[in-house]
């Protein structure tokens, strides 16, 4: 039982002491939502849990042209949102070509299919199967 409420002590703590960091650490404290920063720290150090909670929640600024839409991130400004990985995006999936490929990959992949070759041919001559 002691140990649970040191941990949730010790959770509580770091909790409050990421809040406070990114609270302080924002560049353009107008970014804040809800409340001016001064009052987000107050909040943070008087209210223990539910002030860092509240800031994370509530007072975190978005990411530069993001809005938080029916619980999940979308694209703002022109309606468009983008794709979260490379292998969504069809612009880069347009752009993987067979012309991307170097005279040095070419080259590489011909050694690699040569030296598989030969170990191929050696392991049937010592009879490896």
């Amino acid at each position: 039982m002691f140990r649970a409420v040191v941990l949730l002590f010790l959770a509580s703590v770091v909790l409050a002491a990421l809040a406070l960091i990114s609270c302080l650490s924002e560049e353009d404290p107008r970014r804040l939502r809800g409340l001016p920063r001064w009052a987000w720290v107050l909040v943070i150090l008087l209210v223990p849990t539910l002030g860092p909670v509240a800031y994370f929640l509530a007072g975190r600024p978005l990411p530069q042209g993001r809005s938080w839409a029916s619980g999940l991130w979308q694209g703002g400004g022109s309606g468009t949102s983008r794709p979260l990985a490379p292998d969504d995006d069809p612009e880069f999936l347009r752009s993987l070509d067979a012309s991307t490929f170097t005279s040095r990959d070419e080259e590489m992949l011909r050694r690699w299919e040569e030296d598989r070759k030969r170990r191929e041919d050696d392991r049937r001559r010592n009879g490896d199967g």
